[in-house]
């Protein structure tokens, strides 16, 4: 079975490159110098912080094989020049029509997804609803209490 693509903006693949790094570089030798210091306290079947230190070496380990497997995998998407059109990339300012209130988001692939920083995924619910729809829009995105309108106010780079 193929591998799915992993859609990246060039700043989502600089992120998840430096992270790759850092777990490399700084992380894996920190936690084994955990893991050597943990040792000296002797008996490791009743040492809490060797346990701690060997969860979070395979915590990294684990970490470091799923971000390669994401750049072996990653198609970078430029936001193209068409500012009236939902992409990948594009900032996007909508307006809930029930309550009035206006959000902004940076639709972005799966992988750099993150609410907390406005950047919604384009296989969301709402990145669904406005993927490829222009400014002036309203779309329908369906939730669990029903269904929500939002109109586009504006997309942006």
């Amino acid at each position: 079975m193929a591998d799915k693509e992993v859609l990246l903006t060039p700043e989502g693949l600089k992120d998840l490159e430096a992270e790759l790094e850092v777990l490399k570089t700084v992380k894996r030798r920190q936690v084994a110098e955990r893991i050597r210091t943990s040792l000296e306290f002797g008996d490791i079947s009743e040492n809490a912080e060797y346990d701690d230190a060997k969860n979070e070496q395979a915590f990294i380990e684990g970490r470091i094989i799923t971000l390669e497997k994401m750049l072996r995998n990653a198609r970078v998407i430029q936001a193209d020049e068409d500012e009236t059109t939902v992409s990948i990339g594009k900032r996007v300012t909508l307006k809930d029509l029930e309550t009035s209130d206006v959000f902004e988001y940076q639709l972005v692939g799966s992988a750099e997804a993150d609410p907390a920083k406005a950047k919604i995924s384009n296989e969301s619910p709402v990145g669904r609803a406005i993927l490829g729809k222009t400014a002036g829009t309203v779309v329908e995105v369906e939730v669990l209490d029903g269904v929500l309108q939002y109109e586009i106010i504006k997309v942006a780079r």
